[in-house]
């Protein structure tokens, strides 16, 4: 294989990784407040979580190259503050990636906690717990099998990105070209054997990790 196929792929995975974890972080308090929440900013939250699963990837990639963009509020402030350019960069696409694959987190999560018997809270409670003791101790090991589904999705559904990658990420070679560009480059110039490559390892990755999850669930739950 080229290295500049094996670049991209590192690239591609680096991506995914790195807005996995950084997701995992900022979901489950998210997840949290939502399944305690009743109030108007709960149904508000909840809006914005789903829009990017409704709306096409290059209304939000267009949005957010307004925003990131070097005249844009968030391109300004991150450019001043911390010298680092957001539009066409990594740095950029992991934001991107980040709102983009949101509820791909936040909803297995919310739904996992959602599914734990109240009892077993208030039992917490009771003795002596705080919130944040039995989200921790309690809750998220109760609901593991939401957390491995939504690591795998997560994941896979970055590593495919392409409408966002393709408006605030172009398609620079190691730096933004991730395995969703070069697929659609190998088409273009009728390079089926490349597309071909990129294709079967995304695939392979995908079928693996979804497969672990069933696995995990299955075996998790049957315990």
């Amino acid at each position: 294989m080229e290295e500049n196929f094996l670049e991209t792929i590192f690239l591609t995975l680096k991506l995914a990784s790195v807005t996995t974890l950084i997701l995992f972080f900022l979901s489950v308090p998210i997840a949290f407040y939502l399944s305690r929440s009743h109030g108007f900013f709960k149904f508000f939250l909840e809006i914005f979580i789903t829009l990017p699963l409704v709306l096409p990837p290059t209304v939000i990639g267009f949005y957010l190259l307004i925003l990131f963009s070097p005249e844009g509020s968030i391109g300004i402030f991150f450019k001043e503050l911390f010298d680092m350019k957001l539009i066409f960069s990594f740095p950029g696409l992991v934001f991107g990636s980040i709102i983009y694959s949101l509820p791909f987190m936040v909803q297995p999560i919310y739904a996992g906690l959602e599914k734990i018997p109240a009892q077993l809270i208030e039992a917490s409670f009771l003795m002596g717990k705080s919130k944040w003791q039995t989200l921790f101790k309690i809750q998220l090991p109760n609901c593991m099998p939401a957390i491995y589904t939504a690591l795998a999705l997560t994941f896979t559904h970055t590593m495919g990105e392409f409408g966002i990658v393709l408006m605030i990420g172009g398609n620079i070679p190691g730096e933004t070209r991730l395995a969703s560009m070069a697929i659609y480059d190998s088409v273009e110039s009728l390079n089926y054997q490349q597309a071909n490559q990129y294709s079967l390892i995304l695939i392979s990755i995908t079928f693996g990790l979804l497969g672990l999850v069933h696995f995990w669930r299955k075996k998790i739950l049957n315990r």
